[in-house]
């Protein structure tokens, strides 16, 4: 990770998926064509396992089936390890067994379709069930989920689509390729000179990739958590989506978003959201891993961990574009 100066404009093209903005940067322009294929088929595929609002994704099976033993398919069996990968790194901070918690606090179908300001009351909450308490035989692709546990993939499902398409992306195209998801992004292959210019979003306001916060990135991948996107009011409380599975509650606010640095999105996305989880002790536990964070706290003020350089403000070259991180997870 560096700062500028930055190099020429890479090819890009941006669209909606999953619920935020899908962001594909590639160094070569030719292989444009072919790197958005392999990212909206990438796309489709972690839709069809993963999405907790289609009634016909294999989550929702699986799902319907806690308490039984089921068979899940090959792509299911790679998130669901990212997912326990994530839960291990984390102890628990990140836990995909935090579904009914979320649809009890009224994320119960797409965000945008979510009740702005729902006047029911909150229901009583109670801590998740535990990832512990999955039993997952890897090889075989067998699950049992306790009876009446709901999974969650959404903290890592797309960090891991992120990942996979650009890896897929490099290896058919052999020139750098940029996926960002939202608050995920990963690359893969020969950055352009300068690196990658990365705008960071905070996620009270839109960035300005022109001139805002920014680094540059020459490998890896960042994600940012937030708290202040995805919010909506219920029986008088705001709320938000990322539940502290110790209580089922949305995690009480510390810092307005974390940027994490890994050297897979998922990592990224797994430390950035379990520092939002731990609150104000996250300083200790993100500083412990030696990745490089930025933490914004409720004021606007930002720490700066492992190494993350000073921000920098200079304006990119006309027509350059920028990936974004944050502000929309």
């Amino acid at each position: 990770m560096n700062t500028y100066p930055w190099s020429p404009a890479p090819a890009q093209i941006v669209f909606p998926a999953l619920g935020t903005t899908a962001v594909l940067l590639v160094t070569d322009p030719d292989a444009l064509p072919a790197a958005e294929a392999v990212l909206r088929t990438e796309l489709a595929a972690v839709d069809r396992a993963c999405s907790r609002f289609r009634p016909d994704s294999e989550l929702s099976r699986v799902n319907l089936n806690a308490g039984c033993t089921t068979a899940v398919s090959a792509y299911f069996a790679v998130a669901l390890e990212a997912a326990l990968r994530a839960a291990r790194l984390t102890d628990g901070a990140v836990d995909p067994t935090v579904g009914s918690a979320v649809i009890a606090l009224g994320y119960d179908r797409t965000f945008a379709s979510v009740r702005p300001d729902d006047a029911r009351p909150v229901p009583v909450a109670r801590p998740v069930p535990g990832w512990r308490h999955i039993d997952f035989d890897s090889r075989a692709r067998r699950l049992r989920l306790p009876a009446g546990t709901r999974l969650d993939l959404g903290a890592t499902a797309k960090a891991l689509a992120a990942d996979r398409a650009a890896r897929q992306a490099v290896t058919l195209t052999g020139c750098g390729v940029l996926v960002g998801l939202g608050g995920d992004l990963a690359t893969a292959g020969p950055a352009p000179e300068g690196g990658w210019r990365i705008a960071l979003a905070d996620d009270h306001a839109r960035p300005d990739p022109q001139g805002g916060a920014a680094v540059a990135v020459t490998g890896g991948a960042l994600a940012t958590s937030g708290i202040r996107v995805r919010t909506w009011r219920r029986g008088g409380r705001v709320l938000h989506h990322i539940v502290d599975p110790a209580t089922g509650e949305p995690a009480a606010p510390a810092w307005r978003t974390v940027t994490v640095a890994a050297a897979t999105c998922v990592d990224a996305n797994a430390v950035s959201t379990a520092a939002i989880v731990l609150g104000n002790p996250a300083l200790d536990w993100v500083r412990a891993t030696a990745l490089p964070a930025r933490l914004t706290g409720l004021d606007g003020t930002v720490v700066r961990l492992g190494g993350w350089p000073a921000d920098s403000h200079a304006p990119a070259p006309s027509g350059s574009p920028a990936a974004v991180v944050g502000g929309s997870r």
